[in-house]
């Protein structure tokens, strides 16, 4: 039974029909360049992706951790205008069946202002080359 997957590594989109072999190998049918090859045994082997999400935001110089958030109904007092969590992502594509845990860590973390766009807000997290930074400046 062949497995149907859509190659999205250059813009033809290829139909790829995937078989998985005895020895343990894939089959790939439906590429039009070497690329579909390696992106089928990649998704399929060892899938990865790029984690994006958002960090809570801490009142600066707030020694308790105060988060950010404006009162209900009113203007936030904080002078970050109507912004409550940081945009944040990963630098590099993560492994899939580790991302629950990437994601824990990101929403655990606590940012103080400023931050710059391209800030490292988590380095290197489990020793797998992948840093988190910021993607908005505060």
């Amino acid at each position: 039974m062949s497995e149907e997957l859509i190659c999205i590594t250059c813009p033809l989109g290829c139909h790829l029909s995937v078989d998985r072999l005895g020895d343990g190998n894939l089959a790939v049918t439906g590429n039009r360049c070497p690329r579909g090859v390696k992106y089928a045994n990649e998704e399929l082997l060892s899938p990865k992706r790029v984690v994006s999400a958002t960090a809570a935001i801490v009142a600066p110089g707030s020694r308790a951790g105060t988060l950010i958030g404006g009162p209900p109904g009113g203007a936030p007092a904080h002078g970050l205008g109507d912004v409550a969590r940081l945009p944040v992502r990963s630098t590099a594509a993560f492994p899939k069946q580790d991302v629950p845990e990437l994601l824990a860590a990101i929403y655990a973390l606590r940012v103080e202002p400023p931050v710059k766009r391209g800030d490292v807000l988590i380095r290197d997290f489990k020793g797998s080359g992948v840093d988190v930074i910021a993607t908005r400046t505060l």
